[in-house]
């Protein structure tokens, strides 16, 4: 036989066993990984949570609250967490006061346990509308995001991540290492591809409008007018009604307002009505946190809006068909978890 031949099968063999092996230790490796992280899920994002452990394939737990005569909550967490990497997922949503105390009775308790790093998700970051202070009538507002920041530092974790922050001042709250995650991707599929005008709800927010635009044009691979519509509200003495001036051409256009924060539900029922006056052919409205606080879910079925997309940073029990529709946060905050992981 050809010595050359009989080398090339020699070689050939080696690099098979040197492949085998590596893979072999790369599984040894990720097994390994995936048993010394651990996942908390905290009562304010049940659903979302599991969707999440379901998608990774590892262990989790959730948090069982339980509360004295007096009202004075404690938290338990049953998984052996020492030396372990823990991600806990919280909001601190309605009631915000309960679940930022769980929030930070749950990392306290993990931080005793002795984990070896702590990752706080929250998906909606409760107080975030509480940015800056306001001095009206020799009074003072507080300052709740700093605090909450403060709070949850102190309780012990090692870092942070949210979805569409109120306002990029917050991540400098943090001393700790935060993610500003975006979710516009979870939209795409909800908006129309041709006619779009991307709607700015107040001057703040052209930033965000801006972005989600980028965002539809890399998606769906189209080109978008530079354009964003504003909204222009103000009212012309106090105690009227606000007035609603609309900022560019909306005139057979497929309207898509872009806000991370739907409330009462007034203030976007308005918007749309006044957008269908300027003859927009459809509006819809994308929002990141869905507080639908009060009669806010029969005040948007009952206004000229088309449809809201919401995701699931906060849990609410709607109907499957109608105006409002929920798209799920979980593969963002999936792909977050695993890029985390590789990183640390």
């Amino acid at each position: 036989m050809n010595i050359s031949i009989i080398r090339g099968n020699f070689v050939k063999r080696i690099l098979h066993l040197i492949i085998f092996l590596l893979s072999y230790n790369f599984c040894i490796i990720y097994k390994f990984d995936r048993q010394i992280m651990k996942i908390i899920i905290g009562s304010a994002s049940k659903e979302l949570g599991k969707s999440i452990v379901n998608k990774l394939n590892i262990q989790s737990s959730i948090v069982q609250v339980s509360r004295f005569a007096d009202g004075e909550m404690n938290v338990h967490v049953k998984d052996d967490v020492y030396n372990q990497e823990v991600y806990i997922i919280q909001s601190i949503s309605s009631p915000a006061n309960d679940n930022l105390m769980e929030l930070l009775l749950t990392i306290d308790t993990v931080k005793r346990l002795g984990a070896k790093r702590i990752t706080t998700i929250i998906p909606y970051y409760g107080y975030s509308r509480q940015d800056r202070t306001i001095k009206n009538n020799n009074m003072q507002s507080a300052l709740g995001a700093k605090l909450a920041a403060n709070l949850i530092q102190t309780a012990g974790t090692s870092s942070v991540a949210v979805i569409d922050l109120h306002s990029n001042q917050i991540e400098g709250f943090f001393d700790v290492p935060i993610t500003n995650l975006s979710c516009f991707e979870v939209f795409v599929e909800s908006t129309h591809t041709e006619n779009l005008a991307i709607v700015a709800p107040d001057v703040g927010a052209i930033g965000r409008a801006r972005a989600f635009a980028k965002t539809l044009e890399k998606e769906h691979k189209i080109k978008l007018s530079d354009e964003i519509i504003i909204i222009d509200k103000y009212r012309e003495k106090a105690g009227t009604s606000q007035v609603m001036n609309i900022i560019g051409e909306v005139t057979s256009k497929n309207c898509v307002i872009v806000d991370d924060i739907v409330d009462s539900g007034g203030t976007l029922c308005n918007a749309a009505s006044a957008l269908k006056s300027y003859g927009a052919r459809s509006v819809i409205s994308c929002v990141t946190h869905s507080v639908l606080s009060g009669n806010a879910v029969e005040k948007i079925y009952s206004s000229s809006l088309d449809k809201l997309v919401i995701t699931d940073t906060i849990l609410h029990k709607l109907e499957k068909t109608g105006k409002i529709k929920v798209v799920s946060i979980a593969n963002v905050l999936t792909r977050f978890i695993q890029g985390d992981k590789d990183a640390n």
